[in-house]
Order: structure tokens, then sequence, then C-alpha cells
């Protein structure tokens, strides 16, 4: 068994090697060159957003019966780790589609599937999703946002917030309340809100550490009428729906923080190289290269823990709810470590905007905090164990 050449169990198939040389070809000639401009202005990067759509990369998820690409979890990830490599901002476009979408893919049915997915897959549209509130962040469940049956049709009054690339998309899976009496469990309902509704519109832009290019508001509701149609899935499943979505997707932010972190130690090994301190290269001290090894060690154990976790979002193992919290916990904490590591390399240069460093490592922190914080990643593993 031990000499068994078919044994594949972990490694890549030819089709994900592939998929990986050309998002990171693509990558590395028409999304890094932008990351530093992308940063400094802020703006949406609609000729990344071209490229990516251009290449199939910007909603692989999509099933090809829907007119996408058909890429499975650790497509999709790969896709995301690849562009974050190059620019942060950049990879939650895949992303956010995906965390949009996915609401439907598990609960809506095939009519509102055959209406949304197809303007995905194409690049006519984007989709974000709307849970967090003001004061329900951790504690979704205590949302505030209602929802109430008008005839055939549905009333929004509320607000949700930190909504990722709010007033680029076109469509938000909302979450709100439809029935207060069973709060979580059975009273919140999903459903599709557009971005021309009467009743909706953007808050301010928010300010940010990080991720400039992708732009993070609140959006409103004011008596937003929705019709009946719009429902994902039945009318008391929102909740569950939502959970079951970042089980999936939680796995999608460790592959981004992944992807940062490998761009930053790639910055930091080249750096080590070129720069000399004492007559030879800083690459040659026994301290920087102990950094080193430590920052690659800790993320090839992050990478190996989001494509296991990625496999498991594919099959929907009954273990994916430990593992989805498991690897974006650790993949995020380990980018938030090895960026700060690769300022500390390149010493007062990576302090300074001539260098991506303290970018990524500006970037690396929201991967500790949105689709649940670190901490709550640590409740709900240690609710998973002792259930």
């Amino acid at each position: 068994m031990a000499g068994n050449k078919d044994f594949q169990q972990f490694m890549l198939s030819e089709e994900h090697e592939a998929l990986r040389e050309a998002v990171r070809e693509l990558a590395t000639d028409k999304i890094a060159p932008r990351a530093a401009a992308i940063d400094e202005t802020g703006e949406f990067p609609w000729d990344v957003y071209e490229a990516l759509r251009a290449s199939g990369f910007h909603a692989i998820h999509i099933p090809e019966e829907y007119g996408g690409e058909g890429g499975d979890a650790l497509a999709a990830c790969l896709v995301i780790e690849e562009v974050a490599r190059a620019c942060a901002s950049s990879s939650l476009i895949p992303a956010v589609n995906k965390l949009g979408t996915l609401p439907l893919m598990l609960s809506a049915d095939d009519t509102l599937l055959k209406t949304y997915l197809p303007q995905v897959a194409s690049g006519e549209v984007m989709f974000s999703y709307a849970l967090s509130e003001r004061e329900a962040g951790s504690d979704a469940g205590a949302m505030k946002t209602r929802a109430v049956a008008d005839g055939d049709d549905w009333i929004l009054n509320g607000q949700k917030s930190w909504i990722s690339n709010a007033g680029i998309s076109k469509y938000y899976t909302v979450m709100a309340v439809t029935d207060p009496e069973k709060g979580a469990r059975g009273g919140i309902s999903a459903f599709v809100v557009h971005g021309d509704d009467e009743g909706f519109s953007l808050g301010t832009p928010e300010r940010k550490l990080g991720i400039h290019g992708s732009p993070t508001r609140e959006i409103l509701f004011e008596n937003c009428r929705i019709p009946g149609d719009r429902l994902v899935g039945a009318v008391g499943t929102g909740f569950q729906t939502a959970m079951r979505t970042l089980d999936h997707t939680r796995i999608t932010i460790g592959a981004q923080a992944v992807g940062i972190a490998q761009g930053a130690l790639d910055v930091a090994v080249a750096y080590a190289k070129d720069r000399h301190q004492f007559g030879k290269p800083i690459a040659s001290f026994q301290g920087l290269q102990f950094m080193l090894a430590d920052m690659a060690m800790k993320l090839e154990a992050a990478r190996q823990m989001i494509y296991v976790a990625s496999a498991k979002s594919e099959r929907e193992d009954d273990d994916l709810t430990f593992f989805g919290a498991a690897a974006k916990c650790y993949a995020s904490d380990v980018a938030m470590e090895i960026t700060t590591d690769a300022v500390q390399a390149l010493g007062g240069a990576g302090y300074t905007k001539d260098w991506p460093v303290e970018r990524m490592m500006r970037d690396a922190k929201i991967t500790q905090i949105y689709e649940g914080t670190n901490q709550v990643q640590r409740i709900v593993m240690a609710k998973q164990l002792l259930k």
C-alpha cells in the first residue's frame, strides 16, 4: 500500500492544479499591479471584475445547469486563495458572490435558482448577503429587521450592517424576523431583495482598516415591498439557512486568509534574499530563517485545513460545522501572525506603503472578524465537541 502511486487522497487533481495555475497567472498579470492603487483609492476594481468574469472566476461555484462553471468547493477556495495572494479586496468578488447565492442553492426552489443564478454566472450582476445588524452581530438571532405579510407580498423594515459589496451588488439575500414569538428557531425567514426595490437604500460607506476596494455599507429598508415569490425556502427557515451557509462559506474566508498570508511570505522571502546587512543577505541570519520557517510551516498547516474542510463542504459531512469553524479560525489567526511577521522581516521598509506587506497585514485582520469572529468560532467548535 505504501508504494501505491494511485493514492490521491492528499493530492490536488490535475484539474485543480490547472485551475490554480490559471488563476495565479491572471492574478499576477492583471490584479497584483493594481492592488496598491485599489487600496489607496478605495474604489471598486471594475477592471479586475471584468478580468475575473471573462475567465469564469468571478463565481466559479455556480452549477453548469445555471450557466456557471460548476466548480466544487475546493475550486472556489483555490480561486479565492490565489486572488487574495495578490489583492484581498479583489478576492471578495468570488467570495461574496458565493456567500450571497449559497442560501438560494441550499434552500430555494428551482424557479428562484433559474431567475438569479444565470445572471450571476454571466457576470451581469453580483449578489451580497445580509445577516448582521448594529445590535445583532455575533448574536445574529437577536436581529430586529421585520418582514410582515401583506397579501402575497412582504413588507420589510429595518437595517443590516457591514454588508460587503453593498451598492455594487444588485441582489441581496436578507434575513428578517417573520414571527417574533418564535425567535431564531422558526421565526426568521430569508428573502431576495433587489437594489432598486422601492424602500431600499444604502448607508454611508464604512471607513475601514483594510479591504478598501470592497465597499462595506449598511442597507436600509423602509416599507420595502418584496413579492412573495422571492422568499428563499419556507417561512421560518431563514436562520437555519443562514447558519448552514456560514458552515460552507467560512472556509472561503480561510482560503482568503491563506492567500493573503502566502503573498506576505513571498515578499518576506524575496526581501530577505535581496537585503544585505553586515555584509551579507539577511536571509543568512538564523534568527530570520527561523521566523520564515515558522511562517511557512503554519501557513501550510492552515492550507491543508482549508482543503480538507472544502472536501467536507462538498460532501456535506456531519462534522462540517466543526471543520468550517476550525479552518477559518486557524487560517485567519495564522494570516494575522504571518503578515505581522512579514512587516517585521522587512523592518522599516515593511512599515511603508512602498512594500505591500503593510496592506496585507491590514487586510488580514478582517479575516479574524467577519463571517463570525474567531471567538465565536471557538464557541462553535466547543459546542460541537461537547454536544
